[in-house]
Formats: structure tokens, C-alpha cells, sequence
């Protein structure tokens, strides 16, 4: 058993993620796109542009042997959308750490990540949980901690905590392209990603067209890139992320979205589609109900579509409530949506239990250091499959994950747990 090891101090440092904020009420409202920009005002409580750069919070914790353990606090890029907690910005939040949790972590034992995750929960500010992005980012600290306190891998914390396998090989991992973006999909297509390209589409005028005829293209554009690039026996998923606009072309009708996921689906030809957050509905319990009645009919309808939640699916709860009505074929379990990362592990594993399929997700604003926990997380949970993250550039974010994963497994070849 490891001996106890307490924090002794607490450092703050602010950073730069891996992307970008985006205020996704003012774009569905119609904003102009003028480049990587859109022009207008902000819709979304907390965003003061519509486009802004997001920043990160490092929360280090010194431990009493010298070792240094580390957690990034980010929030995904539509941040304050369908439920989640307003736009992180680290500047509001530093005085709250130093003067509340600061002096609760100090003396605590690193070794006991799992007690210390739970007793995170319940910590609260003038009666207030903290932002689940300072939630999220000293809970993989926490895991940092107890993982050198320990002396094991992360992902060997997290099975004997859980008591769950860790898996034997790497966890499949869904790779981003942008959507006009040709040399970053062939790239991704030479490295045969597991799932591609979760390109996604938030404008009905300009990305599905008035018929929705443009998507379809694009779609069918994809298939026919992968068959000239890629190896003969390349057979990638097709992932895409239409943050509602199909329920917005079919104005709300579940047999008009059913038809047009079949014709999406006859433009992937011999692979498979996956279409996430086909609907975005005004409430959870509308979302789910939208989601069940749109997952019945496809099956009714012998529509070969999986679909995955995303909006409206932000805590372990939500998870839970979806699983019961059955409303969705995947959900995503976007990590730092759910604040701390224990709340994660408990989701995937509840989601295997129930025989739903599951995406370790997160977003594109991780960092390096988040992204690579993350790796151990779905290593020790063993998800569908995992998003590759940070950034949208699909190259470092596989290189990250898949290197720490290789390592890990390596590394858990000889370690007892």
C-alpha cells in the first residue's frame, strides 16, 4: 500500500487551450461568418465576442516528497449552451481557488484519489458547486496526484479504485477534420483513424443547403476521397456532428429527418455513419423524448444510423436519465461538461453496464496534459471510442493520445495493480 503523501502547496497558472470559444446561440441565430470570425454581437451569458480565444487554469499541487502533479481547468468550445455552466474565464475564478479550495487541499492525502474526488463534490462556495471547469481541471490533478503518490500508471489508479480492467490494446479514436480541410483529411486517412472525420455543421444555409443536398455531397465526397487515399482494407466509421441543423431543415418532423438520415446514409456507401446531436431541443426531457421517438423510427424504418447525444447530456445524471428512455444509440460523455473526472469514469462504466454505447468525448479546448489523462481514463473505462483531442487539428491530438496510450500499455505490461 502507498504511504500517505500530503499536498503542501498549491500553484495557479494560466494558459492557452487548445481552440477556441464560440457562442453557438448567435451563429444559429443567423451571425455573418467573415473568416475564422462571425460578425455581431453575443447571445450567450459570459461570451464578450462571438469568437474568442479560451483560456485554460493549471491547478499544480506540490506534494511532500517534491513531486509535482498537475490539472488544466477548461470548459468546451459552445461553453453556456443547452445547459452547461457559463464561459470560462480563469480570471474569475483564481481568487475563489486561493481563498477556498487552496487551503482545503493542502494536508489532504494524494494517494486516496477517489475519496478525494468525492469529498471535492461536495465542496460548495456561498452554498454554490464551483465551475465544472475548475472541477474538472483539479480533479485530474487529484488523479495526477495520486497516481505519483501511488507509484502506478493513472489508468492503474482507476481500475483499483473502480475495480474495473483496464483494457489489453488502444482505445479506437475518433479523429477531427475541418470540413473543407482536404490535406487534413488525406492526412488522417494515411493514418487510418479509427472514426473520422467529426467535421461539424452548425448553419443550415450554408452547410446542409436549402434541400439539404449539400451535406450529402460533402458526405459523399468523404467516401470517395477514403476509397482513393486510404488502404484497400480501410473501413473507417464516418462520424458527423450536425449540432441540430438536420431537426432545423426538417422543421422538427421525425419522419422528414428519418428520410433524410437515409439519404446520408446511402452517400457513406460500404461504411458505416454515426450522426451526433441530429436535434437540439429546448429542454432535457424534450431532447430525450425527441431522441426516442427519432432512434424508434429509424429502426422501424430500417435506417442504419446510429445516433449519439450530446447537448442536454451533461452530467452523470442526464447520462442516466437518457439511458433509462433508451433515447440515443451512443451518448457522448464530453468530460469537462461533467466536472470532475471521476463523474466520467462512473459514466462510461454505467453506460457499459447498460449495454449503451459510450464516446469518451471532451472538446477541442483541452490541453496536452488534459488530453492525456483522458487517454488513461478510457484505457482503464474502455469506451466505443474516444475523441481525439485537443485542438481540431487531428494530427498532434492522435499523436498525444495514442503515444500516452502506447506508453501506459507498456507500462501496465509490468505493473501489478
Amino acid at each position: 500500500m502507498a504511504r500517505a503523501m500530503t499536498i503542501v502547496d498549491v500553484v495557479l497558472t494560466r494558459g492557452r487551450s487548445g481552440y477556441l470559444h464560440i457562442d453557438l446561440a448567435a451563429v444559429r441565430r443567423g451571425a455573418i461568418a467573415d473568416g475564422g470570425i462571425y460578425r455581431g454581437a453575443p447571445v450567450t451569458p459570459g461570451f464578450r465576442r462571438i469568437v474568442e480565444p479560451a483560456e485554460t487554469l493549471s491547478i499544480l499541487l506540490v506534494l511532500d516528497d517534491g513531486q509535482v502533479a498537475c490539472g488544466d481547468c477548461v470548459d468546451v468550445i459552445f461553453a453556456g449552451a443547452a445547459g452547461r455552466d457559463r464561459v470560462f474565464h480563469p480570471g474569475e475564478h483564481v481568487e475563489c481557488l486561493e481563498r477556498y479550495l487552496v487551503p482545503w487541499l493542502k494536508q489532504r492525502d494524494a494517494a486516496d484519489f477517489r475519496g478525494n474526488a468525492e469529498a471535492l463534490d461536495a465542496f460548495a462556495v456561498t452554498g454554490r458547486p464551483v465551475h465544472a471547469a475548475v472541477r474538472y481541471g483539479l480533479s485530474q490533478a487529484l488523479l495526477h496526484a495520486a497516481a505519483l503518490a501511488q507509484r502506478r500508471t493513472m489508468a492503474g489508479v482507476i481500475a483499483a479504485a473502480w475495480r474495473c480492467a483496464v483494457s489489453e490494446r488502444p482505445i479506437p479514436m475518433l479523429a477531427n477534420c475541418q470540413n473543407h480541410d482536404i490535406m487534413q483529411l488525406d492526412r488522417m486517412i494515411l493514418k487510418r483513424a479509427d472514426l473520422l472525420p467529426h467535421a461539424y455543421f452548425t448553419s443550415v444555409a450554408n452547410e446542409l443547403g436549402a434541400d439539404g443536398q449539400r451535406l450529402v455531397d460533402w458526405l459523399d465526397g468523404i467516401v470517395s476521397r477514403i476509397d482513393q487515399v486510404g488502404d484497400d482494407d480501410y473501413r473507417p466509421r464516418i462520424h458527423i456532428d450536425v449540432y441540430g441543423t438536420i431537426g432545423e431543415l426538417c422543421d422538427g418532423d421525425v419522419d422528414r429527418i428519418v428520410a433524410y438520415l437515409a439519404r446520408l446514409r446511402a452517400a457513406t456507401r460500404h461504411h458505416d455513419l454515426i450522426v451526433e446531436s441530429p436535434i437540439i431541443a429546448a429542454s432535457r426531457d424534450e431532447q430525450i423524448d425527441r431522441f426516442a421517438r427519432l432512434r424508434e423510427s429509424l429502426r422501424a424504418r430500417g435506417v442504419d444510423v446510429p445516433i449519439i447525444a450530446d447537448e442536454w447530456c451533461n452530467t452523470h445524471d442526464d447520462i442516466m436519465a437518457f439511458i433509462a428512455a433508451q433515447a440515443a444509440d451512443f451518448v457522448q460523455v464530453k468530460t469537462p461538461d461533467l466536472g470532475g473526472i471521476q463523474h466520467s469514469i462512473a459514466a462510461v462504466l454505467d453506460c457499459r453496464a447498460a449495454g449503451m454505447g459510450v464516446c469518451l468525448g471532451g472538446t477541442g479546448n483541452e490541453t496536452d496534459h488534459s488530453a492525456r489523462i483522458c487517454a488513461h481514463v478510457a484505457l482503464a473505462t474502455q469506451p466505443d471510442f474516444m475523441l481525439a483531442k485537443p485542438g481540431l487539428g487531428g494530427d498532434e491530438a492522435v499523436m498525444i493520445q495514442a503515444n500516452e496510450m502506447a506508453r501506459a500499455l507498456a507500462l501496465l505490461a509490468r505493473e501489478v495493480i
